[in-house]
Formats: C-alpha cells, structure tokens, sequence
C-alpha cells in the first residue's frame, strides 16, 4: 500500500493548503479525497505534486507492505 502521511507533512511545512495545492497542480477535488484515502492516483499527479512542493516522491509518498 502506498500512503501519503508524508504529503500533508510537507504541505503543512510548507504552509500549503489543500486549496493551493489543486491551484498550483490543476489537480480536482476527486484527486484529493483519493490521497487522503491512500487509494491510487497517477504517476504525473505524484509528478505535479512534487514540482509544487519542490521535493521528491519519497518526501511525499512511502510504501507500507499490506
């Protein structure tokens, strides 16, 4: 399972809100929800959103085994 925990850790260090993040990303409100629930979402939103925040897919995103 991915999670993305660490996605709210950086938007939270970076003072990035939800509403920011979709604005600077072009990403809708459906892509959001899918984050919070850890489902899936494609590999050029995890690209949007690490030119957003500046940062690597690591810093955003971690692998957890089932």
């Amino acid at each position: 399972m991915i999670r993305f925990d660490r996605l709210w850790k950086k938007m939270e260090e970076k003072g990035m809100t939800t509403y920011m993040l979709r604005e600077r990303c072009g990403i809708d409100s459906k892509t959001v929800r899918r984050l919070k629930a850890n489902e899936n979402v494609e590999t050029k939103t995890l690209s949007k959103l690490c030119a957003a925040l500046e940062c690597r897919l690591e810093d955003i995103a971690e692998y957890m085994p089932d």
